[in-house]
């Protein structure tokens, strides 16, 4: 499993259909959380994600729309009764933000929080899969993620298998795990019958950014791009002024990375009413594009089964 659920997706003034940014991605099971502005936790209630399997939380700047809601989130699941420790990573300064909030509260979780401040290119490895810092270009110090799961096995040639005289069974299962057997003296080997890995799916959030090179390379090929989709192109100058992007500049960029799907997110208060414009834009260049809403779900689904 693979699942995207968006639980905020305003710009930095939230609306009556928009939180501030957070973003849950479901990878077999653990719950990510990317960003985590104010009531976050309150949405991952309407959603009914639990809180129990979120482990980490990934924070791309320190604006208020981005990071409000980690405090609530920990004092939250601390009331919750949670043990299990959680992990904070965010740009440099991450530890000194957490610290303070929790000081400022006045109160200890009852559980560890342990916090790992991040630079563009380090990566996070996990049981199958990995995220990686991305460079991103805001207003203030910021990073985007990269969530990149690990390459899959490749295809097992059942017929080439039978055809080498390797009975239909447990064996076929033996060589398809990188096992060498041996059938009447004469040795297969797992590489005779099995193809070259498949690479494993990848998610990209870029977080608040101008469109940049290093975004660029980092989605290549993505599954899902979650783009800065701030303005339409007619505030071009403000999107560059104010270090977000248009919908039209994450397109090109979509169409240029070669991804799959691009998601717009992070849409300002003045589309509350229609969201038509950033959309339109965008399917001028890349037409499998949508626009994020809040509570909105998305699979993520294998490209070679």
């Amino acid at each position: 499993m693979l699942r995207i659920l968006f639980l905020g997706t305003g710009g930095s003034l939230p609306t009556r259909n928009r939180n501030p940014s957070s973003i849950m991605i479901n990878i077999e099971g653990e719950l990510l959380l990317f960003d985590c502005g104010e009531g976050t936790q309150q949405q991952m209630m309407r959603a009914k994600t639990g809180m129990k399997a979120l482990t980490s939380v990934f924070i791309t700047h320190f604006h208020a729309d981005h990071m409000l809601g980690v405090p609530g989130l920990i004092q939250t699941m601390s009331f919750l009764g949670r043990t299990e420790p959680l992990k904070i990573y965010g740009p440099q300064d991450v530890k000194e933000f957490v610290n303070v909030f929790i000081d400022l509260g006045y109160y200890k979780p009852r559980f560890e929080v342990e916090v790992i401040e991040l630079s563009p290119g380090d990566i996070v490895k996990r049981n199958g899969y990995c995220i990686q810092a991305i460079g991103t270009i805001h207003s203030v110090p910021s990073i985007g993620y990269a969530l990149t799961e690990d390459p899959r096995r490749g295809r097992f040639d059942r017929e080439k298998a039978i055809a080498l005289g390797v009975p239909p069974g447990p064996l076929f299962s033996k060589l398809h795990n990188n096992v060498d057997v041996e059938i009447n003296g004469q040795l297969i080997r797992s590489a005779d019958v099995v193809g070259q890995k498949r690479a494993g799916r990848k998610i990209v959030y870029t977080g608040d950014t101008r469109p940049c090179e290093s975004i660029l390379q980092a989605s290549m090929n993505a599954d899902v791009l979650i783009h800065d989709s701030t303005l339409a192109r007619d505030k071009e100058e403000w999107a560059k002024e104010s270090k977000h992007s248009t919908a039209f500049e994450a397109a090109n960029l979509a169409k240029e990375a070669n991804v799959i799907r691009l998601v717009l997110t992070h849409i300002s208060s003045r589309y509350t009413d229609d969201t038509s414009p950033l959309l339109k834009e965008a399917q001028e260049i890349f037409k499998n594009v949508i626009v994020a809403e809040d509570l909105m779900e998305i699979d993520v689904p294998l490209k070679d089964k």
